[in-house]
């Protein structure tokens, strides 16, 4: 190492880190050379639990993988069951799915533009975000009883229905919503601050994002044109949704891709209530799974994949989890080397780090 090279640690424990990650940053002068990550805080052991639990139960322990994407995390393990034993889930729950997983990004981005702007000292941007996330939490909180950890999901099916009346006014409460967001968002889109900020602050090329398989806005944000809902499962292949997709590799696209998946989000939900069929919300299940299978969906911070095996027993050998944080930290290293070291609580947050995910 060059005698003008120090190594500086940035975290477990820093104001803008929700979670714990450590960096070792080495820096020359003020600039980031290099930064070298360490995971392994908060490790829970929780994919050894399969070999433990009963696999309808293990449904709760799925949804605790992560406390801010917990309903999609049992999303994927369910559907993972579900194909392995071959079940037909009603197509009222795959709506039902596919709305909650919606209110769940909501919610996420929500959070995340909050803390973003915390991070930047701009404490008013971060009270609207996350007075606004409040309103997507009571409305989960109506329809499943829980606001973060909703316990709805389950193999071959959901728990709760949503009268079609309430999910009527759950669109003229989204319309109201919508209108907030977009206000929220133009701040996002046009202030000097977080232009400043953000504009050309930690770049990743496209080329860099596809040979380190970042996911998510992390990708989408490098002009990356890949979404997990494009898949088509739940009830995502009978509705209209395009990736969001910006160009510009740096914080501010990835900054502008979550803003503008908020008001995707919103009207995905609408598509949603205005087609969701009448009927069941689950089925019996008999007998257990024997067989493997690739479970996908995507989280707020991009694709999630569960690896289910199963053989004929009530307790499952396997549920491998791959999460969108494990995926982007080697695109969060490249995107620091050569940054400001002021720049570096800005860059990491802008790949929306769930350290309790990636470590499970």
């Amino acid at each position: 190492m060059s005698s003008r090279r120090i190594v500086v640690p940035f975290g477990p424990q820093h104001p803008v880190l929700p979670e714990p990650i450590h960096l070792d940053l080495v820096l020359e002068d003020e600039h980031v050379v290099e930064a070298i990550p360490s995971i392994g805080y908060v490790h829970r052991g929780l994919e050894r639990l399969v070999e433990k639990r009963d696999y309808k139960d293990f449904v709760y322990i799925a949804e605790r993988i992560c406390g801010i994407c917990s309903f999609i995390h049992s999303v994927a393990y369910c559907q993972g069951i579900e194909n392995i034993m071959n079940l037909e889930v009603p197509r009222r729950a795959d709506y039902l799915r596919t709305i909650w997983s919606e209110y769940s990004r909501l919610h996420s981005h929500l959070l995340w533009l909050g803390l973003f702007a915390d991070a930047m000292g701009f404490e008013n941007l971060f009270m609207n975000s996350w007075r606004l996330r409040e309103k997507v939490l009571d409305a989960m909180e109506e329809t499943t009883g829980g606001r973060v950890i909703q316990g709805v999901c389950k193999v071959g099916g959901v728990r709760k229905d949503i009268s079609n009346s309430k999910l009527s006014e759950m669109v003229k409460d989204l319309d109201i919503l919508s209108s907030e967001m977009e206000d929220l968002c133009n701040v996002f889109f046009d202030d000097d601050t977080v232009r400043h900020r953000t504009k050309g602050v930690g770049f990743l090329s496209k080329d860099d994002a596809y040979k380190l398989g970042a996911v998510g806005p992390t990708a989408r944000g490098c002009g990356i044109s890949y979404d997990v809902r494009k898949t088509g499962y739940a009830a995502y292949n009978d509705l209209d949704i395009a990736p969001v997709v910006e160009t510009g590799g740096d914080c501010y696209s990835r900054c502008n891709v979550r803003a503008k998946e908020l008001l995707q989000s919103v009207d995905i939900i609408r598509q949603a209530v205005a087609n969701i069929p009448d009927g069941d919300v689950d089925v019996k299940v008999k007998g257990n799974p024997n067989g493997e299978y690739f479970s996908r969906v995507e989280q707020p911070r991009g694709e999630c994949i569960h690896y289910i095996k199963a053989n004929g027993k009530k307790n499952i050998q396997r549920d491998r989890v791959r999460t969108p944080t494990s995926a982007n930290i080697p695109a969060l290293v490249k995107m620091l080397a050569g940054c400001e070291m002021a720049d570096v609580p800005v860059i990491v947050l802008t790949i929306d780090p769930c350290i309790g995910c990636a470590e499970r």
